[in-house]
């Protein structure tokens, strides 16, 4: 695929190490004679013909910077046939023969249906920080936003601790709960809220209540945003409301998603990018990206949003021993 020319987008929620995949992407490629070009905006840049060519100079000194140089959007547009057409005879105008696209499980849902109506060649990057998508066990941002968070609950824990307080810190999460485990854990929350078990708050009133009894003066509940019972303010209300217990609410938000990319985040995002072009220069299409038992493999792309990924039992034995 020598003398070719390429396409990179990111599409979607933004992810601490997106530039560092952007980056690989563009070094390797040129390393193997290929044309990189930036779609700005995602899907919405192809659809509006917003494309910028990418060289070695393009990408210097931003491995380390959060965010995306070539913009990271959702795209309204490209969910419609119509716009998923204009947006491969854009591609095709340019003679672009290949379109990487890194991005969550929506992202990799319109890359497969443009890739079976318009014949484009696409390969898929998992970059999500929520670690959601099927066949790969780790994901671009992941690792970033799980320490973003920890080292908020590692302060919240000081002033909980200073104030005789309870906090209910909630973290990004809407379908997995990832981010709340392991954060969860590893800041020693009293309790760990998901969307994959289902939340008693009967059963949290009285582990409040228990402790308070033995002289436990604060407590520390980390909840995702998609958990059962609601998030973060319902929990509040509901300890009130049933029990009297007041307590403190932290709202994470969007500053997970923000920050410099930990060195974890940095190596997949390389590792993904370098991939992907490999798989472009062998004339692979219709795959994602993922890492499995410490190697690169190929996802078919309609897999990873077909299959739901498995949470596992092993999680739920720590949490119920930890907390």
């Amino acid at each position: 695929m020598a003398n070719k020319k390429i396409c990179v987008l990111t599409s979607g929620g933004d992810a601490p190490g997106m530039n560092a995949c952007v980056r690989a992407v563009v070094k390797s490629g040129e390393k193997r004679g290929l044309t990189v070009y930036g779609a700005q905006r995602g899907y919405q840049g192809l659809i509006e013909n917003d494309f910028i060519e990418l060289k070695r100079s393009s990408v210097s000194n931003i491995i380390q910077q959060g965010g995306s140089i070539v913009i990271s959007s959702r795209s309204e547009d490209f969910f419609k046939e119509e716009g998923r057409k204009t947006a491969a005879d854009n591609l095709n105008s340019l003679g672009i023969e290949g379109l990487i696209v890194i991005g969550g499980n929506g992202s990799m849902t319109g890359a497969y249906k443009m890739m079976l109506e318009n014949g484009t060649r696409i390969v898929g990057i998992p970059g999500t920080i929520d670690r959601d998508i099927w066949g790969t066990e780790e994901t671009i941002g992941f690792n970033t936003a799980v320490n973003t968070a920890l080292e908020a609950i590692d302060r919240v824990r000081d002033t909980a601790a200073a104030m005789e307080r309870v906090f209910i810190i909630e973290v990004m999460g809407r379908h997995c709960g990832e981010i709340a485990l392991i954060s969860g854990i590893g800041g020693g929350a009293d309790a760990v809220l998901i969307p994959e078990t289902r939340t008693d708050i009967d059963e949290l009133i009285h582990s409040i209540q228990e402790g308070i009894k033995l002289g436990k003066k604060t407590n520390l509940i980390v909840v995702a945003e998609g958990d059962d019972f609601g998030g973060a303010y319902k929990v509040s209300e509901a300890l009130k409301e049933k029990a009297g217990i007041k307590s403190w609410v932290v709202i994470l938000g969007h500053v997970q998603r923000g920050g410099t990319p930990t060195a974890i985040d940095r190596y997949f995002a390389s590792v993904f990018g370098v991939a992907a072009v490999d798989a472009m220069v062998e004339g692979i299409s219709g795959v994602m990206v993922g890492w499995q038992k410490d190697e690169v493999k190929y996802v078919p792309l309609k897999d990873t949003f077909s299959n739901k990924k498995q949470f596992d039992p092993h999680d739920q034995e720590l949490l119920e021993l930890l907390t």
